[in-house]
């Protein structure tokens, strides 16, 4: 083979050449392949076009989505015919995701299974299993260290019963999630063991240097992410080289200048497709193409190696989707989403400013954020989330903190000693992640309910917890609950006395399933029981909401102080969503409702609501209102 030349003429070449090892090709998938191909072929020409390889590669690519598209099992392609009818599927009011760690909220994938009825009671749609594939034994951080895309970790079970977890969700109306971990594997993949032998094929899976020479040259501009684990970006190997290793010292990044890893990448991600996995969170993604006196973060072939996977996705399973993990600044985490890239994304923003108005009783930076950061493109929708199996970082943008006159560097060290319980009067009993001595910097871990003040005992920690669901539930896209906050699951604070993780305090946020609380689900004396009740009473009225469907959301200035607002419009009207962060009662006056008419209904309560009398918010309450405009 030579380098790419012209895309019609590298067709002819490419598909010749699958045809010789595959046969003839599915005339379903050759229609597909012709619409592809030109995009396919420019981004290959972009990212490896300087190669002489650079046809060889892209032809075992598309060979690699050939065998998978025939592999493809007959069920999972009326999934595909399915989705292609709606597009739109996951915009749909009645989207509701969960999270969990598979060992810890039902002990394997059998548990899973047997779960599926509670996650119809609950509503769900979508479900996120936390990383569950083979990883080192010990500390791997909690997965993200994975030693094999094609085998489950033994304790939770095996690729089979995934595919057999994975249709039966199909059957209950649920999608399933899971982590693609492909910014890099753990140094025990065999890909990592045949780089460090010099195995033929595998010397530039990863970037191995035979000194400090070219890593002291990175580092002179590249983020230390892990400073508890090791300094830098780089860890030594026994016989004296360095490989990089943005995360643990475990976790080492692969090397996506060579077209090699991405060909090795993408038969692993169609493998997953193939077991009936919906939904790939794409793991850290800003970190996956590296460059001399760069960040060496959200680069622009960062974007365009998602694209191409994206293309390949398309080839032979084209009802998969994308979301992308990218906690950075808000216009880099915008950039990601599109429906050529990654059609859904976490909304870490929105998240973090809900916990930054809570703190501050002031909704103002969140207020802007939705008005000026929650438009999307067609075709694509966040994913809102109160809190994950991962740290709260700070992501809001210093320049829009600005405009209200907040300086973000001592907001940010106010926010981590607020939820780390070191301000005076605070409700928060969070613990702090990778502090940075050098730098000052610091994230925070914790459940919602402990976040929120239930463990304190405050007296406002349930509504907290309700009222920041209420956000996520009514700003549009998919909500997600990590499972066990429905019942208001507290802080587990053994993970100290596991050596494997005593030295990573997310594991504070990450307790096995509260049984007891589960159990206690219908009662209303208890907290689980009001929690539930009343998150399951937002879940039913969403699901009943056509406004809360899609991503189109408009500001309301509420002018009050501690109140959030916007609307989610509608054919007829609107729902309008009045959100009091305060400690103290809110009162919405007549005048600033003045432009709809006095009719309108609490459509949580099905109360009648006059708005010539203004609204009264109780503190952390809320409305869902519909209304008309006059």
């Amino acid at each position: 083979m030579t380098a790419l030349t012209d895309a019609a003429a590298d067709l002819d070449a490419v598909r010749d050449a699958v045809e010789a090892g595959a046969g003839t090709l599915d005339a379903s998938f050759v229609e597909r392949l012709d619409a592809q191909f030109p995009r396919l072929h420019a981004l290959f020409a972009t990212l490896y076009g300087h190669r002489a390889d650079a046809r060889e590669q892209l032809s075992a690519v598309v060979g690699e989505a050939a065998a998978s598209w025939s592999r493809r099992p007959l069920e999972l392609r009326a999934r595909d015919a399915q989705r292609a009818d709606d597009p739109d599927w996951f915009q749909s009011e009645r989207m509701l995701g969960g999270v969990c760690y598979v060992d810890r909220y039902a002990g394997g994938l059998a548990g899973v299974r047997e779960a599926i009825p509670y996650f119809q009671e609950l509503g769900l749609t979508y479900l996120h299993l936390m990383p569950l594939f083979e990883a080192p034994e010990g500390n791997s951080d909690g997965g993200y260290a994975v030693s094999s895309y094609r085998r489950v970790n033994p304790a939770l079970g095996t690729m089979e019963e995934l595919a057999e977890l994975a249709a039966d969700l199909r059957l209950a109306g649920i999608s399933l999630v899971v982590d693609f971990i492909f910014n890099h594997t753990s140094n025990e993949h065999e890909w990592a063991r045949n780089a460090v032998a010099g195995v033929p094929g595998f010397e530039d899976f990863y970037l191995i240097f035979p000194d400090r020479t070219m890593p002291d040259a990175y580092e002179e501009t590249v983020r230390e992410i892990f400073p508890d684990d090791h300094p830098g970006a780089f860890v030594p190997l026994e016989d004296g080289r360095w490989v990089w290793a943005t995360f643990y010292h475990f976790q080492w990044d692969l090397n996506y200048a060579n077209p090699a890893v991405f060909r090795a990448m993408a038969g692993e991600m169609l493998f997953l497709a193939n077991q009936g996995v919906e939904i790939l969170r794409m793991d850290a993604v800003a970190f996956i193409w590296k460059r001399l006196g760069t960040t060496s973060e959200s680069l622009p072939e960062a974007h365009l190696l998602l694209q191409a996977f994206n293309a390949v996705l398309h080839l032979a399973a084209p009802s998969m989707l994308f979301k992308s993990e990218a906690i950075v600044h808000p216009d880099e985490v915008a950039a990601y989403i599109s429906p050529d890239e990654c059609e859904l994304s976490y909304n870490p923003l929105q998240m973090a400013l809900t916990w930054e108005a809570l703190a501050t009783r002031d909704p103002r930076l969140l207020q802007q954020a939705l008005e000026r950061r929650h438009a999307l493109p067609a075709g694509t929708a966040w994913v809102n989330y109160v809190r994950s199996h991962d740290d709260i970082g700070w992501t809001f943008a210093d320049e829009d903190a600005a405009e209200l006159g907040i300086q973000g560097y001592p907001h940010r060290r106010f926010l981590n000693d607020f939820y780390v319980n070191r301000v005076e009067g605070s409700f928060a009993r969070g613990v702090p992640f990778q502090e940075n001595p050098k730098t000052g910097d610091a994230r925070v871990t914790g459940t919602t309910a402990s976040l929120a003040g239930i463990e304190a005992g405050d007296a406002g920690g349930e509504d907290r917890v309700v009222l920041a669901h209420a956000i996520a539930m009514s700003t549009g896209g998919i909500p997600l609950l990590y499972l066990g906050d429905e019942v208001g699951q507290l802080n587990d604070y053994s993970f100290r006395d596991d050596p494997d993780r005593a030295g990573d305090t997310r594991w504070v946020h990450r307790p096995e399933r509260p049984a007891a609380a589960y159990d206690a689900r219908t009662d209303a004396a208890t907290t689980a029981g009001r929690v539930y009740q009343r998150l399951s009473r937002l879940i039913e009225t969403r699901k009943a909401t056509p406004e809360f469907g899609g991503n189109a959301l408009i500001g309301f200035g509420a002018n009050h102080p501690t109140v959030l607002a916007y609307q989610r419009p509608g054919e007829a009207g609107a729902v309008l969503v009045l959100a009091n962060v305060g400690d103290d009662l809110a009162l919405i006056d007549p005048l600033t409702l003045s432009g709809f008419a006095p009719e309108a209904t609490d459509i949580v309560t099905a109360r009648e609501v006059d708005l010539a009398h203004g609204v009264a918010l109780p503190p952390h309450g809320f409305v869902w209102l519909r209304v008309t405009p006059r």
